[in-house]
């Protein structure tokens, strides 16, 4: 192979597809994935401090602030198995690319939707706004194709972590990103969103020109190139009732983020004298991207942790960080500090939840299930979040915040009680039995 040639010619001639290869391509494929979710994080930050706030404003009800953060899941959901069923077929690359590029469409649909004052029209925009969530998603799977049982959940979780570059500035932008959109004559609230469009365009041209190798489709080529030859393969038991234990963790975590998340910049409002001048919306912004931080900052720690210390128990340590959040945003909702506290440890309790749930959903699924149920879990979760934010919006009215992080609690307990559902079994498992069924 020519120096310059680089791994794609290398794989694709088939030989050789030798470990130490694999190990280099993977390597390369986490710093991609991860440029990758820093500008994701970038667009995403932004889009979340004020989601809430300009569904306030266009609709003129509190209770449909929400209706942004739900909007995107719903969107992230819908696109969720599409996404995943266009990366089976054509690749991780070609899969995150489009995804990108949706939400780029509908950054410009949002922005457009507060020009004309429209509030469905804002609510579209922000529907393909998910597409990007979807990707985003999607990336830590990606992160994991060619990875090895050893390193997986530290692979998965350097990716998540990466996030928190963007997602941490992209929520302090809002005052310049303002301030910048009033000088070029753009609707108001809508200027941060220029750096938006230009970390996704920047994303697009990432994922599609540096994502190569394909890291889904080299890792089927590398399966495939070892049966052919004759190589002894040890099959992968397929564990369905820790598939879906993990399923549901993730599910239960991202939900809970989302309804308590969505609320507060409303909730800050209120307890901050209800304005939004500039000082309000800075505040907000701060809490937003210290929660972000706490979403992503350590989430190669639990990575580790989930390597070393196992997939559940990481889990359950997830569970008691996002029960300690509740009963501080509970107990200290008066207070702008309580809960600004109580949105970092959502965002800790998340994140250990995530990097071990996505991690045990992987091992524990055949080769032949694996990407379809990754596309289900990213449904599934997108779904509970998106029906997490409408409701809360609604329970924010009846019992107010404190009320909206005790009820979350239930979904906590939930995750607790069903983990003996990711007991691997006693009896040693065949090849033959486990080859998936369905």
């Amino acid at each position: 192979m020519s120096r310059g040639a680089g791994p794609l010619t290398e794989l694709d001639g088939g030989e050789p597809r030798d470990e130490a290869t694999i190990a280099r391509v993977q390597r390369r494929t986490v710093a991609v994935l991860s440029t990758g979710q820093v500008l994701g994080g970038l667009a995403f930050g932004a889009t979340i401090s004020l989601g809430a706030i300009l569904a306030r404003e266009l609709s003129g009800e509190d209770s449909m602030s929400g209706l942004a953060t739900a909007a995107i899941t719903l969107g992230a959901a819908i696109f969720a198995v599409p996404l995943a069923r266009l990366a089976r077929r054509r690749g991780r690359r070609i899969s995150l690319t489009i995804g990108m590029l949706l939400a780029l469409v509908g950054v410009v649909v949002v922005i457009s939707a507060v020009a004309i004052w429209s509030f469905p029209t804002l609510l579209a925009g922000f529907l393909l706004i998910g597409t990007g969530q979807a990707a985003n998603l999607q990336s830590r799977f990606a992160a994991i194709d060619l990875a090895t049982d050893r390193t997986r959940g530290r692979d998965l979780s350097i990716v998540v972590w990466a996030t928190t570059v963007g997602a941490v500035l992209g929520p302090n932008l809002v005052g310049p990103g303002e301030a910048l959109g009033e000088w070029v004559g753009m609707p108001p609230l809508t200027g941060p969103y220029l750096f938006t469009v230009v970390a996704q365009l920047l994303g697009v041209a990432l994922y599609f020109f540096a994502l190569r190798p394909d890291p889904l489709l080299l890792a089927a080529k590398v399966a495939a190139d070892a049966l052919r030859k004759g190589k002894q393969v040890i099959a992968r038991a397929d564990r369905p009732r820790a598939a879906v234990y993990a399923i549901i963790t993730v599910a239960g975590a991202h939900g809970v983020m989302v309804a308590v998340m969505a609320m507060t910049p409303v909730h800050l409002m209120h307890i901050m004298g209800g304005s939004n001048d500039a000082a309000t919306i800075t505040v907000i912004g701060f809490t937003i991207s210290l929660h972000i931080a706490g979403m992503y900052g350590l989430s190669p720690v639990f990575g580790i942790l989930a390597d070393k210390m196992g997939r559940v128990p990481t889990i359950l340590l997830g569970q008691a960080i996002l029960v300690a959040s509740l009963l501080t945003a509970a107990l200290g909702q008066a207070s702008t500090t309580a809960v600004t506290i109580a949105l970092v440890l959502l965002g800790l309790g998340w994140s250990a939840s995530t990097v071990a749930g996505s991690t045990l959903l992987t091992e524990a699924s055949a080769e032949e299930l694996r990407t379809r149920r990754q596309g289900r879990s990213d449904l599934i979760m997108s779904l509970v979040a998106a029906a997490g934010a409408v409701m809360a919006g609604v329970v924010l009215g009846w019992v107010g915040f404190g009320g909206l992080a005790l009820i979350a609690l239930v979904i906590v307990a939930l995750v607790v009680v069903l983990s003996p559902l990711a007991r691997k079994p006693r009896v040693p498992v065949t090849p033959s039995e486990a080859l998936p069924t369905a």
